[in-house]
């Protein structure tokens, strides 16, 4: 029966209104055209041809492609079959193919391991850590298993032969996921099974052990509490041999091609990560190989973990950055009061602050890049200082920025489809993960008694800048009153403002005045302890982060 005129009038009055003063979606947009800071950071560090490099992958990440593959994978979670429908044990984890279109993107880019190849040119570890920190942007917790995979090539380094047999799949550009021997893989991936939960960061309180055998290899026994990543091909793992505390490699697949003894016993519930697992799991006689010297575990992993921790400040200034975009796209496109969300004074002032965080973020975070690149003494002694303080203070601001990014965005930005929430849940893992903000802190300190040089490195690299503003000198002096008698009580304060501090003489140094201005009165000289407090505005600095969106 056809409605009559009458009918279709009161429809039309039924319309209570129109969708308007809503941004469009942030999608196909390129992360490079709005993060001047990045290529500012690249030119400082003396990397500006690898600027449009950078740019195929930049726009693949800002690609509503790669966004709804980030959104799927978190969406449907990876999911644990211990046994195969016949009762047979398997260990394996199934993940949503959105996971392993991320996967492919990351690892055919090099993000996992082109600082490693034979053929990597000059300042390859600034170029991938750009490359990290732009993909992140895509979706963060796929970049669990490509941190790992990086972090373990200079570990297993320790015993060449290792190296020599799976360093060639850890290097490959090839995706190759599922449970077969390396030899019939085109590409590997690595994990990193450390904690146990009667220690925790405590690693030398591991209960599991590693009996040797006739022909070399050890068999472990003992459960650990988390593990990173336990699809991979290989484990870096600790374990109590005969001579104390080693670090041993435990592969899924046996060279004889049967399943290793390592048993998946749950997949952790965690409050953001969801597109990653990580496992409980139990090495029930599993076969091991040792990397380096028996009783020196922690020696022959920490290369490992100082390469994460700087994927944690490069994943923390990632999933800023992001927030920034979707906050200032959001105040560009929306009106209130009758007035542009981004022009109103407080929310300026606001944005302005995420912005100059995001910013000193990313500057900090390729100079340590940068450091690693050059490989030499006194950078190496730079690197044992900062790289500490900085996963503690970066990886701290993160959960405040985004939480502000979400706000925001009001009610718009505390609900699942703005994306906000995600980052939001996803922002603690960077401070927990390879030392939680105390670990990190003291870890600080301990740089500076183990190797007092560290700090006359630091001051070196912080006189670069000296003398170009009062407010800089003055943090200057404070930290060195602070490197005077360093205490554990105010490791914190010492890791947050020697942080700060290095920020600010990079700002200063290699970027327009604008940015470091805004720096150093909302970061150095200002009271207020939540973004928006200092009254600072800046136009101009908030016009070169604002996504341009192709839509």
């Amino acid at each position: 029966m056809r409605p009559t005129g009458e009918q279709e009038h009161t429809a039309a009055q039924a319309e209570t209104h129109e969708v308007r003063n809503q941004p469009p979606p942030l999608d196909d947009f390129d992360p490079l055209d709005c993060d001047p800071a990045l290529r500012e950071a690249l030119t400082a560090q003396g990397a500006q041809d690898r600027v449009e490099s950078l740019r195929p992958l930049a726009r693949r990440a800002g690609s509503a492609e790669a966004r709804e593959h980030g959104r799927l994978a978190n969406a449907h979670p990876p999911v644990l079959h211990s046994h195969d429908r016949y009762g047979h044990r398997v260990d394996e984890v199934e993940f949503h193919p959105s996971w392993h279109w991320l996967m492919g993107e990351a690892v055919s880019s090099g993000l996992h391991a082109s600082p490693w190849s034979p053929g990597a040119t000059a300042g390859q570890h600034l170029a991938r850590a750009a490359g990290f920190y732009l993909w992140s942007q895509a979706e963060a917790g796929h970049g669990c298993p490509v941190s790992m995979t990086f972090a373990a090539v200079p570990a297993l380094r320790h015993s060449p032969e290792l190296a020599e047999y799976y360093e060639p799949g850890l290097r490959s550009t090839h995706y190759d996921f599922g449970v077969r021997h390396p030899e019939r893989k085109a590409g590997l991936l690595a994990g990193m099974s450390m904690t146990e939960k009667q220690g925790g960061s405590d690693v030398r309180a591991n209960s599991t052990t590693a009996e040797p055998l006739s022909d070399g290899s050890y068999r472990i026994v003992g459960h650990k509490w988390f593990t990173s990543a336990p699809m991979n091909d290989l484990f870096l793992t600790l374990a109590q041999t005969p001579g104390g505390l080693s670090c041993l490699l435990v592969p899924r697949v046996l060279p004889d091609g049967t399943r290793n003894a390592i048993r998946l016993q749950r997949l952790k519930d965690k409050l953001g990560n969801k597109s990653n697992a990580s496992a409980e799991l139990e090495y029930t006689g599993a076969i091991g190989w040792l990397v380096g010297e028996e009783g020196r575990g922690v020696r022959s992993i920490i290369d490992m973990v100082s390469m994460t921790r700087m994927d944690c400040v490069l994943g923390s200034a990632a999933n800023m950055r992001i927030a920034l975009s979707e906050a200032t796209h959001h105040a560009a496109h929306r009106s209130a009061f009758d007035e542009r969300l981004d022009r109103t004074p407080l929310m300026g002032t606001v944005l302005t602050e995420l912005a100059v965080e995001s910013e000193a973020a990313v500057a900090l975070g390729m100079r340590l890049a940068a450091a690693t690149d050059r490989g030499q003494r006194g950078e190496l002694d730079l690197l044992r200082l900062v790289l500490p303080a900085s996963k503690y203070y970066v990886c701290k601001r993160a959960p405040t920025i985004i939480a502000e990014a979400l706000e925001c965005l009001g009610g718009n930005g505390y609900v699942e489809e703005s994306g906000l929430p995600r980052l939001y849940r996803e922002a603690p893992l960077m401070s927990v993960w390879e030392g939680a903000g105390n670990v990190t802190a003291l870890d600080t300190l301990r740089a500076l008694h183990k190797q007092p040089e560290t700090a006359e490195r630091l001051l070196e690299e912080l006189d670069l800048a000296s003398g170009r503003d009062e407010r800089y000198d003055r943090a200057v002096r404070s930290l060195r009153a602070e490197l005077t008698d360093p205490q554990p009580a105010r490791a914190r304060r010492l890791a947050e403002l020697l942080t700060q501090t290095v920020q600010a003489g990079l700002l200063l140094r290699g970027s327009p005045e604008e940015v470091s201005d805004t720096f150093l009165a909302t970061r150095l000289e200002a009271a207020g302890s939540t973004p928006g407090t200092s009254g600072v505005a800046s136009r101009q600095l908030l016009d070169r982060v604002t996504p341009k969106s192709e839509r």
